[in-house]
């Protein structure tokens, strides 16, 4: 994957993440009601983590996208991956999110490689974007625990 921004002047930030296709094969996305809510998307995060089971290479990392359209929300679902491990959303509300879904999703006992165990995900990051009052759309992004990435700005 790569991910770029403009930086003022003449420079572009390019993030580059190799990731394996074990991973990406996990990837979900849907649109929600919007009658269905926070707990709609946190119940799809859940399913979407507990269905993956041990593909991905547990411990994970799992990047939600929440708003945008159907593309949008996939694409921030994987900008999510590209924060450092375990720095939080800035908006408290999904800090709160992002902490009580890595509870839920460590509490699945899957755990590294899927052997069992009180450590299926090391993180959860949550990425928003604004979308249309009649829809909800979510992705769930998920990556490996190697979650290697690298930024250079040119």
């Amino acid at each position: 994957m790569i991910y770029y921004d403009l930086v003022p002047g003449d420079q572009i930030k390019i993030t580059v993440a190799p990731k394996g296709f074990g991973s990406e094969n996990m990837s979900q996305i849907k649109m929600l009601k919007v009658s269905e809510g926070a707990e709609g998307v946190k119940n799809f995060v859940l399913k979407a983590v507990e269905e993956a089971g041990p593909n991905p290479c547990p411990p994970i990392i799992v990047g939600v996208g929440i708003g945008g359209t159907f593309d949008k929300a996939a694409l921030i679902a994987k900008k999510a991956l590209l924060r450092h491990t375990g720095e939080h959303n800035p908006v408290p509300y999904y800090a709160d999110m992002e902490k009580e879904l890595l509870e839920k999703i460590n509490a699945l006992g899957i755990g590294p490689q899927g052997f069992g165990g009180k450590t299926t995900a090391l993180a959860v990051h949550i990425e928003t974007m604004p979308t249309h009052i009649a829809g909800l759309p979510v992705a769930v992004n998920i990556n490996c625990h190697v979650a290697r990435h690298k930024t250079e700005v040119l």
